[in-house]
């Protein structure tokens, strides 16, 4: 649905599957790739596109998605910049987790950043056995994610859980995602397994189904009405974040300064 093949979707008997398609950059997700998901998420919500349950799946075998392609970033100068990017986030993140329809993420390897958080929006997931799963910012970019996104983490992970994996900049493998239940299945073929469990809960009350996820939303959504900002503007104005790109893109250790 995108002119680049970068996002691809399908349905299958009721069930639509969307797949980041950029193996070749670890499924790193572009900002065409963020409203080409929120599109689709807006069609069910109109009915448009008539579905039962969505997987959300990346292409190869090396990762889900790789968080946003750093590159997205380079021409970031300014305040408006990173708040107008942090409230797309919100907004492609929100219209995916108000679906009245459940959502399943199909993972394999690598599952950070912008790509760690649409995980945490799906309803299940299910994963095989090279999942790596976090937010890495604190020794990759000297970012930050924004209230919303940490509320859907706490809410996941627990708040003591969240602190440390942002602190530490950790990944979290299989037996730690599994005894988390931040996975809710470890398996050989995610994706075949997704379809499983769509086919099931395409069975099942849709109303009810959808109650219950509006509920929990609103719950998340309320303890997170809260202004951060200030937060945001501070990382990625810093000299800190210009630092973290370049290292990245140069493929060195960043020089952090605390400015």
């Amino acid at each position: 649905m995108n002119e680049n093949n970068e996002l691809l979707f399908e349905q299958q008997s009721g069930i639509g599957i969307i797949t980041f398609n950029r193996p070749e950059a670890r499924n790193a997700l572009t900002f065409g790739m963020y409203e080409t998901l929120a599109t689709i998420c807006e069609s069910i919500l109109d009915h448009s596109v008539d579905i039962r349950a969505l997987i959300i799946t990346g292409a190869g075998d090396k990762a889900f998605a790789a968080g946003t392609d750093i590159s997205q970033f380079r021409d970031f100068s300014s305040a408006d910049d990173a708040l107008n990017y942090e409230r797309t986030m919100d907004r492609v993140m929100g219209v995916l987790e108000s679906l009245p329809i459940p959502t399943i993420a199909a993972i394999r390897g690598a599952c950070t950043g912008g790509g760690a958080a649409i995980a945490a929006c799906c309803d299940l997931r299910v994963a095989s056995e090279d999942i790596k799963y976090g937010f890495p910012i604190a020794r990759t970019l000297g970012n930050c994610l924004s209230l919303s996104n940490l509320s859907r983490l706490v809410e996941l992970l627990g708040a003591a859980r969240t602190r440390d994996i942002l602190l530490t900049a950790r990944l979290i493998t299989k037996d730690e995602a599994l005894a988390t239940l931040l996975i809710n299945e470890c398996v050989a073929d995610p994706l075949n397994r997704a379809m499983e469990l769509a086919t099931t809960l395409q069975q099942h009350a849709p109303l009810t189904m959808a109650a219950s996820k509006e509920g929990l939303r609103r719950l998340r959504e309320h303890a997170a009405d809260i202004e951060g900002d200030d937060l945001i503007v501070q990382c990625y104005t810093s000299e800190d974040f210009r630092e973290g790109m370049d290292a990245f893109l140069a493929k060195r250790k960043p020089q952090w300064r605390g400015q």
